[in-house]
């Protein structure tokens, strides 16, 4: 199965080549967004693609996008593919792992749903009983469930830095009063519906993250990916146990092998073995399988 690491899509303006995703310029209204099998650990995109990665992770954001669509409108258009692609180009290798997208103003804030405690949030509630100064329980474990989800924003890190945990108040300060507390219900809302119907497909969404964007009207638009592996925590809800770190349905594989090596966690990335990549891409489309019941790429 043929990997993509990198898209070259020549006559149209590349705006952006992040860790997974390729942002080119259709027009002054549109985006054309190519999701890549690139992976990134520890902020750093390793060398080897992982093969079907961005496939699936388009088809479930696209498949969140149109479960969500009753919530909020999101940046999705129904342009075709063949329709914005210079002459030539490779509609095949391209079709299941791009969109066409309106441009839109993003708002300079990752919003954070948690429903369980795990990463930066346990290392905040260790260090102060609270979580991005939400007040939590008293002697709550590792990967314990929340008695009801938190937002908890963060801000968006240069390329290569970590996201900071901020609260609501510094969020508020950043983009507005009205304008946080829309993020911040619709984030809610969003985590909510989906954590309950993932649940019912056997996952666990411990956590996520969204992006919101603005229309020229001042509308908030849904934008970038949606309820991923890549944005999100996703759990077995089969093996599911507090006071532990639940494998997760991602780069797990990637994290543990990159922990045993002697590794500095800096550019450039170490390649991976083949059993890595292999059982790393097999996680992906197990979270596409038991979400939307879609076959393999």
């Amino acid at each position: 199965m043929e990997a993509l690491f990198e898209s070259d899509i020549s006559g149209l303006e590349l705006l952006n080549r992040g860790k997974v995703r390729d942002v080119y310029a259709v027009d002054e209204e549109r985006l054309l967004i190519v999701t890549t099998d690139r992976l990134s650990a520890f902020d750093v995109v390793l060398p080897d693609p992982i093969p079907s990665k961005g496939e699936v992770l388009n088809q479930i954001s696209n498949f969140w996008f149109s479960r969500t669509a009753h919530i909020i409108e999101n940046h999705l258009l129904d342009t075709r593919l063949s329709e914005v692609l210079p002459p030539g180009e490779d509609v095949e290798i391209l079709a299941r792992r791009s969109v066409v997208a309106r441009r839109l103003s993003a708002i300079p804030i990752e919003a954070v749903a948690r429903g369980y405690l795990i990463g930066s949030g346990w290392k905040d509630y260790r260090e102060t009983g609270a979580v991005c100064g939400i007040a939590l329980p008293d002697g709550m474990n590792l990967a314990d469930r929340l008695p009801q989800a938190i937002f908890t924003p963060a801000t968006k890190a240069e390329s290569g830095e970590h996201d900071e945990n901020i609260s609501f108040e510094r969020t508020a300060e950043i983009i507005g009063h009205d304008l946080a507390a829309r993020v911040r219900d619709l984030t809610l809302q969003l985590y909510s519906e989906a954590a309950d119907f993932a649940r019912s497909r056997g996952i666990i969404i411990a956590d996520t993250k969204f992006e919101f964007g603005v229309d020229d009207a001042g509308q908030l638009v849904l934008i970038d990916e949606v309820l991923t592996p890549d944005s999100s925590r996703f759990w077995s809800a089969r093996s599911y146990r507090p006071g532990i770190s639940p494998p997760s349905f991602d780069k797990q594989f990637v994290r543990d092998y990159l922990e045993t090596l002697d590794w500095d966690k800096r550019p450039p990335g170490p390649s991976l073995p083949a059993e890595i990549i292999q059982r790393t891409s097999e996680k992906y489309l197990e979270a596409l399988r038991l979400l939307t019941g879609e076959p393999s790429p």
